[in-house]
């Protein structure tokens, strides 16, 4: 069902620690729809952001900042991240995040907590 899966997304989402940044595939995986990466991008559009999911904090496979339509100014996402300690940089594609620095290394254990919360939650 779809709102079960922005339901689960707004956990996840919740649980990025500030000064990092996750990808939208990292956090469809963690959802259990690893090829729902395109979805978390139309959560996020559906005003996720507004009820305290911490939009800012995810970017594309490559590190890109593309999520601007969420967001009142096109750099807003930048300068967020900036106040987090969030190194961000202008490049000839776009604002850019080094993922080597800056991505959540979410860690198994991180998995196994959502899933119980998911399946307390009756989420199956």
């Amino acid at each position: 069902m779809e709102t079960d899966f922005y339901w689960r997304m707004g956990l996840v989402c919740a649980r990025i620690p500030a000064g990092t940044v996750a990808t939208y595939g990292q956090i469809a995986l963690l959802c259990g729809k690893p090829k729902n990466s395109r979805q978390v991008g139309y959560g996020l559009k559906r005003n996720l952001a507004g009820k305290g999911v911490p939009a800012h904090r995810i970017v594309n496979s490559r590190g890109m900042l593309s999520g601007a339509a969420n967001f009142d100014t096109p750099d807003l996402q930048a300068l967020l991240l900036r106040e987090e300690g969030v190194e961000v940089l202008w490049t000839p594609e776009g604002w850019k995040v080094d993922l080597e620095r800056f991505l959540w290394r979410n860690t198994l254990e991180d998995a196994l907590r959502l899933r119980e919360e998911f399946e307390a939650a009756g989420e199956k």
